[in-house]
């Protein structure tokens, strides 16, 4: 009995860091939108991205407490789980707009001095992060679901339940596949050992991405 109250206890507070967490990401994201300057910007991203990081060890701590048979009422864990998932789907959306903003500003003013080899090399290495991000935003989706399905151990599945577990599986390794695929294809062109015209991206569930040339 004293050790589920100290668990509780626990529990109750990592729920308010993440509460307290949450309204700190919220005040320090409308900052990054309204700020009026780039140094301003950048001082208030660098924030975001520490908050982000308290938040994402707090979620593995709930990650751990899901997992655990001990705890029977698991639903409040959940939400707040998918709580700070959704912080952190909103950082990244940052993140991304930072580095094609930079991407963006170095093109243009790199844009005389490139060949097209080398700008076809970098613009093949910005869809390679971008595609990257979004892979693992799906994953950390797919493993949420993956541990609500079998929060409950002792109960067995019914076969829709059951069905869903195998699909997001399925899913979930394919994604991991690509994601070092990818990541491989990425290290190459960072260090210049394979040619753009030997790189060919296929289409993974995006649209409207730019499409290269052979298989990887």
């Amino acid at each position: 009995m004293a050790a589920t109250r100290k668990l509780q206890g626990e529990i109750d507070r990592c729920l308010k860091k993440v509460t307290e967490g949450v309204e700190t990401f919220e005040d320090i994201w409308q900052k990054v939108h309204n700020a009026t300057n780039s140094n301003q910007k950048e001082k208030y991203e660098a924030d975001l991205k520490k908050e982000i990081k308290k938040l994402q060890r707090l979620r593995d701590q709930i990650k751990s407490w899901i997992a655990s048979a001990e705890i029977k009422d698991k639903s409040i864990l959940m939400d707040n789980r998918k709580l700070i998932e959704t912080q952190m789907e909103r950082f990244k959306v940052v993140e991304r707009e930072t580095k094609t903003k930079a991407y963006s500003k170095e093109g243009l003013g790199a844009a005389q001095k490139l060949d097209p080899a080398q700008k076809e090399r970098d613009e093949i290495q910005h869809w390679l992060v971008c595609s990257i991000d979004q892979l693992n935003i799906q994953t950390d989706a797919f493993e949420s679901e993956i541990e609500l399905l079998l929060s409950n151990k002792k109960k067995k599945l019914d076969k829709d339940k059951q069905d869903r577990l195998d699909e997001l599986k399925s899913r979930l390794e394919r994604h991991r596949f690509h994601i070092r695929k990818l990541e491989t294809l990425l290290r190459m062109l960072d260090n210049m050992s394979v040619e753009v015209q030997q790189v060919n991206i296929c289409f993974y569930k995006y649209t409207g991405c730019k499409r290269y040339g052979s298989h990887y």
